[in-house]
């Protein structure tokens, strides 16, 4: 029923570039702040980027500086652009969409993920 698409993810070498895309259905993107999580091995899942509807968004230190998210509203897609890779980077990204403060009932969906693999 609800599906989020993810491509993007591949093994690139340190101070590469990757740009993630995400795809959700129309009535989930347009109600639902979008974000980029990753998870590696033996670690726990982790916000990298989110933005809301309007544009606004929110970064993780880490990613600051490197990475920017950005959301296409007419096309119902989310993009996370990765510049300037470290092998820290590695994991796996997933894309996650959850409802905005007010909306019933609320969601918080998740995409299958995309390996990024960054090598030294």
């Amino acid at each position: 029923q609800v599906q989020l698409v993810e491509s993007g993810g591949g093994l690139v070498q340190a101070g590469g570039s990757l740009r993630l895309s995400c795809t959700a259905s129309r009535t989930i993107f347009a109600s639902s702040t979008m974000s980029w999580y990753r998870q590696a091995p033996g670690k726990q899942r982790e916000l990298v980027a989110a933005i809301a509807y309007s544009g606004r968004t929110n970064y993780a230190d880490s990613a600051k500086g490197r990475f920017t998210i950005s959301r296409d509203n007419a096309n119902n897609t989310v993009y996370l652009q990765m510049n300037s890779l470290k092998p820290e980077d590695t994991a796996v990204y997933y894309c996650n969409a959850e409802s905005r403060t007010g909306v019933r009932p609320p969601w918080n969906y998740w995409g299958q993920g995309t390996q990024v693999t960054v090598s030294s």
